[in-house]
C-alpha cells in the first residue's frame, strides 16, 4: 500500500494525543489505535497492550480480535460468544486447552478447526463426528492412532487418505476397498508387503503403483508387464536393485 493509500486517523480526534502521541508511542499512519487498519492496530498494541483490555468491547471486530492477543486471558474469555467469528478464533489461541470443550459446536467452521488444532490429542474424540470435513480432517491429523479407525469409512475421501496416511501398516488392509482410488493407493504404499501383494490388481494404476513399491520381489515380477508405464517401470527398478545386490 502506498502512502497515499494508508490509511491515517485524525489525531485532533484522539483522546491518546496529549499523552501517547506525545511520548512517542504512536505515530499516524503506522502505529495507531483508532486508525481502521489493523497492520497499525497491530503495531499500536504491541508497543502499547496495556490498552489491549480497553478494546475488547470495541464497535470494530478487527481491534478487537488483535486486542484479544494482548489482553490477559481471564478479559478475554468474555469473548468466545463474540458476534465476529474472527474474534472467537483469536480466543481459541489464548484459551488452555482445558478450557475448550466447551467450544466444539461452534456456528464456524474455523474456530471449530483451531479448536481441533490445539485440544489435547486424546480427547479430540469429541470431534470425531463434526458436521465439516475440514474439521473431521484436522482430527484425524492429530487424534491418537487408536481412534483412527472411527474415520476409516468417513463420507469424505479428503477425511479417509488422511487416514490412510497415518493408520498403522498393519491395520491398512481395512483400506483395501476404498471406493476412491486416491485413498486406495495411499494405503497400498504403507501395506504390508503381503496386503499390498492383493492391490497389484486393482483397476487403477496409482494403487497398482504404490502396491509394487510394497509388495514382495516375487509377487510384482508380472508387474513388468503391466499396461501402466510408470508401474512397469517401478517393477524393473525393483527388480533390477535385487539383482545388483545379488551380484555384489
Amino acid at each position: 500500500m502506498s502512502n497515499a493509500e494508508t490509511p491515517r486517523a485524525d489525531c485532533t480526534a484522539c483522546t491518546h494525543r496529549n499523552t501517547i502521541l506525545a511520548a512517542g508511542r504512536c505515530e499516524p499512519g503506522d502505529r495507531c489505535l483508532i486508525a481502521h487498519s489493523g497492520r497499525q492496530i497491530e503495531r499500536f498494541l504491541r508497543m502499547n497492550p496495556e490498552f489491549a483490555v480497553g478494546c475488547l468491547q470495541d464497535a470494530f471486530w478487527e481491534r478487537r480480535a488483535i486486542a484479544v492477543r494482548y489482553a490477559p486471558v481471564e478479559a478475554v474469555r468474555t469473548l468466545a460468544h463474540d458476534t465476529d467469528e474472527a474474534v472467537r478464533r483469536a480466543v481459541v489461541t489464548r484459551r488452555p486447552p482445558h478450557e475448550l470443550r466447551a467450544i466444539i459446536d461452534d456456528s464456524d467452521r474455523e474456530v471449530r478447526i483451531t479448536v481441533a488444532s490445539r485440544l489435547p490429542p486424546t480427547r479430540l474424540y469429541v470431534m470425531l463426528d463434526d458436521s465439516d470435513y475440514l474439521v473431521r480432517q484436522h482430527v484425524a491429523q492429530r487424534i491418537p492412532h487408536g481412534s483412527l479407525s472411527r474415520l476409516v469409512k468417513d463420507e469424505d475421501r479428503e477425511v479417509r487418505k488422511e487416514v490412510a496416511r497415518r493408520l498403522p501398516s498393519f491395520v491398512l488392509s481395512r483400506m483395501a476397498g476404498d471406493e476412491d482410488p486416491e485413498v486406495r493407493a495411499i494405503a497400498a504404499a504403507r501395506m504390508l508387503p503381503d496386503d499390498a501383494t492383493r492391490m497389484l490388481d486393482d483397476p487403477d494404476w496409482r494403487v497398482r503403483l504404490g502396491a509394487v513399491e510394497r509388495a514382495p520381489l516375487d509377487a510384482i515380477r508380472a508387474s513388468v508387464g503391466d499396461e501402466d508405464q510408470d508401474v512397469r517401470e517401478q517393477a524393473r527398478s525393483r527388480l533390477n536393485d535385487m539383482r545388483t545386490k545379488d551380484t555384489t
